[in-house]
């Protein structure tokens, strides 16, 4: 059954185009066709965007956003935050987590996001032990997620086997994380089984950081694993620098750069505290600079050298990450005022004079992410049908085009922007709300009362 709309302006592969007419056609873009009159029949909107890509998500972690603003006895940082995250999920399962997630990826879909990577860490039940079967309960209770709300998924297994650099041996609150290569390899394959019913799902790796990954198992799961996304985490923390170069005389990205393979298919997740000179390898190797600005804020992590690495052609994509809040606009404003109270100047990622700073954000955070994830995204044929539009009678919108659309949505609307958003041709956000919002809300209202409790 094919599905038809028209938009007065539309972003496209090719820039911004006037009065587009769309067919969608199983859950794909079957036809666009800009400067064409509308139909009798026609779904109208003003203004249609892709769906963004979300490269780097804990879907779990959203049960706890704001449990953890309260100051401690002493000096707070990532780590005294992690303590708290492994306290909080020690009593999550399954259905818990599906719970969470589900509200997580509404969310998401509500603030424009259509596809996330879900770096997946929580394998184990509570005692550590793995859950029968294939052992991927919990990688199937994110794919129901992913299912009852539309959301699109790339699932990135994480192999966790270690608590810091030189294969130190795991922490009791990192007992639902641990794996061996054999038991990782049964639970990879599962979790690709998990997500073989979700329309356009992608299955990746994620080697979860130096720190909890020797070198020689490295090697092994890339060997085992030569194709799809590979995401890691990297020089999120001072902390992590300094304990990298006291064990192998090399920071995180640095000993990357030199002892493996990186290429399109890596990301590199946060990369904060990187010199100019890995910023530029990884701008040359083609890598994807994995950003999360609101948490990167929230944890006190630091400032990646974005300015550098743009400057260098760098390619980056955004995640939502620990989810304290979930909101494209906000991941994409962060980036550049990150980089502005910085420098200390104005308008630092746009690509050059004249330039549309929210323009250029998107469009990078599109292509990037996109690659990140290991699927194409845009508004072309073949491609699968996530778009968004936006509100255009929405105050902060009133007079705008082209990019003026971007700008204002990211800088100036604060919430409401969104309108609908489509995801494999069907619609799962209307009047800025998912369609199962409510039933949603009210499940994961109960599964978080009796965590709490």
């Amino acid at each position: 059954m094919t599905q038809a709309l028209h938009f007065s302006e539309a972003l496209l592969p090719t820039g911004w185009a006037r009065d587009v007419r769309v067919e969608l056609a199983d859950g794909r873009f079957a036809r666009i066709e800009p400067n064409t009159a509308a139909q009798p029949g026609d779904q109208r909107h003003k203004v249609a965007l892709p769906g963004l890509p979300n490269l780097h998500s804990h879907a779990f972690q959203r049960g706890m956003a704001g449990m953890a603003e309260r100051r401690g006895s002493s000096a707070d940082s990532f780590w005294t935050w992690r303590e708290a995250m492994y306290h909080f999920l020690d009593r999550m399962e399954p259905d818990d987590v599906l719970a969470v997630a589900a509200i997580a990826y509404a969310e998401m879909l509500e603030s424009g996001f259509t596809r996330v990577g879900e770096f997946h860490y929580l394998h184990h039940d509570p005692k550590g032990a793995a859950y029968a079967g294939p052992g991927a309960a919990m990688a199937e209770a994110v794919a129901e997620a992913a299912r009852e709300t539309g959301l699109a998924m790339t699932l990135l297994p994480v192999f966790y086997a270690h608590a810091d650099f030189g294969g130190a041996p795991p922490k009791p609150g990192q007992r639902r994380f641990i794996c061996n290569l054999d038991s990782f390899a049964k639970l990879h394959e599962a979790s690709g089984a998990a997500i073989a019913g979700l329309p356009g799902a992608v299955l990746g790796l994620a080697p979860h950081s130096l720190r909890a990954v020797t070198a020689e198992e490295l090697a092994a799961l890339l060997t085992a694993h030569p194709t799809g996304p590979v995401h890691i985490h990297a020089a999120e923390q001072t902390g992590e620098v300094e304990a990298s170069l006291k064990f192998s005389g090399q920071r995180p990205v640095e000993w990357l750069l030199n002892n493996k393979p990186l290429d399109e298919r890596w990301c590199l997740i946060h990369a904060t505290h990187t010199t100019e000179a890995e910023a530029s390898g990884m701008a040359q190797r083609g890598v994807v600079a994995g950003l999360c600005p609101v948490t990167e804020a929230n944890l006190g992590d630091g400032v990646f050298p974005a300015v550098h690495y743009r400057g260098e052609g760098g390619r980056f994509g955004l995640g939502t990450d620990s989810n304290v809040l979930i909101d494209a606009a906000e991941e994409l404003r962060w980036l550049e005022y990150v980089q502005r109270l910085t420098h200390r100047r104005r308008n630092l990622l746009a690509s050059g004079s004249e330039a549309s700073t929210g323009g250029d954000l998107f469009r990078g955070a599109l292509t990037g992410g996109s690659q990140a994830l290991g699927a194409a995204a845009g508004l072309a044929e073949g491609l699968a049908a996530d778009f968004v539009t936006l509100d255009a009678a929405h105050p902060a919108l009133v007079g705008a085009q082209g990019d003026g659309w971007i700008d204002r949505w990211i800088f100036a609307a604060r919430g409401g922007a969104v309108d609908g958003v489509w995801r494999a041709g069907r619609q799962v956000v209307s009047g800025g709300r998912h369609v199962a919002r409510d039933a949603i809300a009210a499940r994961y209202r109960t599964t978080l009362t009796q965590l709490l409790t």
